[in-house]
């Protein structure tokens, strides 16, 4: 049968089993949003406020679910504005294809009306991308940047096309769904290296990030560390993957990860890394990390072998492959000094909280607040961040109890993602509650998002956590440029969120005790809306503990009195 482009992209895309598309139309897409028309009832396709906001979704949908998030945006300035979304899905290793318009092919390079060479702006954030100027080649272009998008180390792939191919008629034939590409098993005498290492190790500490946690592997994660009697740390992106509840559990590790976490991995032996980059907030001044252990590093991607750390046994391919012939070969162990080290570290930060909380007697924090969200929350809830201080604290204190449940943008640090991949996180699974945790000044980058949630019933959670300042950098205002607070504070604004949930169609709570916070959560579970809580905290509270920049564990940041370090 002939088609058009714009409806060979429609059919194509519920071929490769897309049910739920985000997007703004334009003058230059507006073919594939009439096609779009025509497939309405096989295809959800939901309209954003702002671009940004609809790639933001897409990347939440395609973290809460592992599919391959959709964005649909035109030419210019629609196509720019998915840059930043794309680029955090990018550094993030979360997969998406996005699809833009552009004007004729006979007006390109013609600086014609919102013509912009999109390919080439979003070439160094992207896996790869197409510019389609033969209607004939659209349909395979598609394919192909699904099974691109999905594979080996997932990602971002854009598809640029010209409005005259969009109208241009094809004979077309529905294919089948792409499958992954296959990765290259890893080599026998790695494995063996490995091995080797993990039977001789004495304090052998399991480290998993984003790639772990993307492959599903956290129970049998869990299995092979009873086997070999070690305990597992995760980076900011492995969050989720192990539930909370595990003993052999310790938590997120480096800048502002547990004391246990972090100072394990410091005493261990032996670091097998599932799925990490080693980036520098994880690893701190890299002449003092790890400095008594070896390193094991599984990774599908060969460039992210020895690229920040020099390790003892990079192990490169089929990580799935990889880690199931490693744990089936391993000699099973039991390392008393070992727990007896660990156990005395989660002591310690144990004390080390109850001394904190002691402290704080009765005001709002947001420790309270994150564990009144644990304490209510349903089973399966994700729970959805910004970026900031909120961010650190939802990572430190959120109770995971199945993978996928943690959204937040780690690689980029994108403020204003929050919001939008709340919603296309609720989008891909309406059974399941949503909670975004999120910062006056975060949410105020993206908060016209509210109208998207409002206007198509995504009821979402949205609680602010509001302290008057651009929390993160005061932080470092405070404690590393003699509390110089330049452009921090946010005190100055008069907005009332309250009120602008109103305004927006949603419901608007308030609290400033814990009494409070804990009814408006309560309350917010049982409506089933799109709820905003503007819950005041102290501007003086700090993300502890903390490593500083370019620092070490030697150097960790615990207490902090009045802007000064006590220890």
């Amino acid at each position: 049968m002939k088609l058009t482009g714009a409806e060979i992209i429609v059919r194509t895309l519920i071929e490769q089993g897309v049910t739920d598309i985000f997007g703004y139309p334009g003058g230059q897409i507006l073919s594939v949003y009439d096609a779009l028309y025509k497939y309405r009832d096989e295809i959800n396709h939901i309209l954003t406020a702002h671009e940004q906001g609809a790639a933001h979704a897409a990347d939440g949908y395609s973290r809460a679910t592992g599919k391959v998030g959709v964005v649909f945006a035109t030419s210019g300035p629609g196509a720019t504005n998915l840059v930043t979304g794309i680029a955090t899905a990018m550094l993030d290793s979360v997969p998406m294809v996005a699809i833009t318009g552009n004007v004729p092919c006979n007006l390109i390079g013609k600086d014609s009306f919102q013509e912009i060479d999109i390919t080439g702006v979003t070439l160094p954030i992207t896996k790869h991308n197409y510019f389609v100027n033969d209607v004939t080649t659209l349909k395979d272009v598609i394919r192909e940047a699904f099974s691109i998008a999905k594979s080996g180390r997932p990602g971002p792939v854009l598809i640029d096309v010209p409005k005259d191919v969009q109208t241009a008629l094809c004979e077309y034939e529905d294919g089948e769904r792409v499958a992954k590409i296959p990765l290259p098993a890893p080599k026998s005498e790695d494995l063996q290296r490995a091995i080797e290492l993990i039977n001789s190790s004495k304090r052998p500490y399991i480290y998993i990030g984003g790639g772990a946690a993307g492959l599903g592997l956290g129970e049998e994660i869990v299995k092979f560390a009873e086997k070999i009697d070690a305990y597992i740390g995760c980076t900011f992106m492995g969050l989720s993957a192990i539930p909370t509840s595990c003993e052999r559990f310790l938590g997120m590790q480096g800048m502002h990860g547990h004391y246990a976490s972090s100072t394990a991995q410091d005493n261990a032996d032996l670091i097998i890394g599932i799925g990490v980059r080693f980036s520098d907030r994880a690893t701190g001044n890299l002449n003092r990390y790890a400095k008594n252990s070896k390193i094991i590093q599984l990774d599908p991607d060969f460039a992210e072998i020895n690229k920040n750390v020099k390790v003892d046994c990079g192990v490169i391919g089929d990580v799935e492959i990889a880690f199931r012939k490693i744990s089936a070969a391993a000699e099973p162990k039991d390392l008393p000094q070992w727990r007896e080290c660990v156990e005395e570290l989660k002591a310690k930060e144990a004390e080390y909280e109850k001394e904190v909380e002691s402290a704080q007697g009765e005001r709002l924090t947001p420790k309270f607040v994150i564990n009144t969200i644990n304490k209510n929350k349903p089973k399966g809830t994700i729970i959805a961040t910004d970026v900031g201080q909120h961010q650190m604290w939802t990572a430190q204190y959120a109770d995971f109890d199945m993978p996928r449940r943690f959204v937040s943008s780690g690689g980029l640090g994108t403020m204003g993602f929050g919001l939008g991949a709340a919603i296309g996180a609720k989008v891909s699974s309406f059974d399941d509650t949503v909670v975004l945790v999120t910062g006056d000044g975060s949410f105020g980058m993206n908060l016209n998002e509210l109208a998207t949630a409002v206007s198509h019933n995504i009821p979402v959670i949205i609680v602010v956590m509001n302290n008057g300042v651009l929390g993160m950098v005061r932080q470092w205002q405070t404690l590393f440029y003699g509390r110089r607070y330049s452009n921090t504070v946010l005190t100055d604004r008069k907005t009332d969120f309250v009120k602008l949930a109103e305004a927006f169609g949603a419901v608007g709570m308030r609290a400033t005790t814990r009494e409070e916070f804990e009814d408006c959560f309560k309350k917010a579970l049982k409506l089933n809306d799109v709820v905003v809580i503007d819950t005041f905290i102290d501007k003086e509270e700090f993300v502890l503990p903390m490593l500083p920049p370019g620092g070490s564990i030697d150097d960790i940041i615990s207490v902090v009195k009045d802007g000064e370090v006590v220890k």
